[in-house]
């Protein structure tokens, strides 16, 4: 069983401040969540923050890999 952990993303924009929490694994909600925010004129959060998080997200999420991957070796170096 996967364990989700919670996560966040965070956007400070001048003094505003975009605060986005999600599941591990939910990470398709969040990228839904970032365009319908772009979306909405009724805030300051655009296309451009949108992109930035998006960004953001892909980085914490080729870490997590690379650290799946660097378990995964040691535990087979200590097997083997």
């Amino acid at each position: 069983m996967v364990k989700k952990t919670k996560r966040q993303l965070v956007l400070n924009k001048g003094r505003e401040k975009f605060v986005f929490r999600y599941d591990s694994g939910c990470e398709d909600e969040l990228l839904d969540a970032l365009i319908e925010q772009a979306k909405d004129n009724k805030t300051n959060f655009d296309w451009f923050d949108a992109a930035v998080l998006s960004f953001k997200l892909t980085q914490s999420l080729i870490g997590q890999a690379d650290e799946i991957l660097h378990e995964n070796k040691d535990s087979q170096i200590r097997a083997g």
